[in-house]
């Protein structure tokens, strides 16, 4: 079946600045601009039959800059299922500004990540609530791409953690435990009976 290529978008201000972006409309920086290029470099050997990316800035303009590259620029499907968690109150706040506001939620015991998939943040989404956007999206791509395709999908780490989770058919709830950086390299092979994970977090290309 398809052949995915799953991109982080690179760099932001607020990724700089340690502030949860979620669904705001961030751009990329200077230098998430320029890891975006370096990964279209690494991919500029690839077979790409199509792309895919959030409808969100900073992975539209990822996605753009590797599309360039085999010149589909003007093929690139965008999808809201693939924007990051919608983290409600938190959003723009950094770790150390929500801590005492939501201490119940994030910094109590259990935390926010040890509560299961169900938690959401104050007017945000759940880990479910990505799961279930991401599982509709998985299905989609999957119906349209078969054998020897190539998709390529640029979006940010929440989505693109829970894929992760979602291939390998281990719990949602682990989605933390897997670290994909700004502008990162994964693939993934699917086939009828299951999927395999080529390559998770390569960033090779941005040393």
């Amino acid at each position: 079946m398809a052949r995915l290529i799953l991109v982080r978008h690179g760099q932001t201000e607020w990724n700089r600045l340690g502030r949860y972006q979620g669904q705001s409309d961030i751009e990329l920086n200077e230098t998430g601009l320029k890891q975006a290029q370096q990964t279209a470099e690494r991919l500029a050997a690839e077979k790409i039959d199509a792309v895919y990316c959030s409808d969100l800035k900073r992975a539209r303009q990822t996605a753009e800059i590797i599309a360039s590259k085999h010149n589909m620029v003007g093929a690139i499907h965008e999808s809201p299922l693939l924007r990051e968690m919608n983290f409600g109150d938190y959003e723009g706040l950094t770790f150390d500004q929500m801590d005492p506001k939501f201490q119940l939620i994030f910094s109590a015991d259990p935390s926010w990540r040890s509560s299961g998939p169900n938690v959401r943040a104050p007017n945000g989404e759940s880990i479910a609530d990505l799961a279930a956007r991401i599982q509709k999206f998985t299905r989609e791509i999957l119906e349209i791409h078969t054998t020897d395709e190539t998709v390529l999908i640029a979006a940010h780490g929440g989505p693109l953690q829970v894929m992760v989770c979602h291939f390998m058919e281990i719990g949602f709830e682990h989605w933390w435990q897997i670290r994909l950086s700004g502008a990162s390299v994964s693939i993934v092979e699917t086939y009828p009976q299951g999927s395999s994970i080529v390559l998770l977090n390569g960033i090779s290309h941005l040393m």
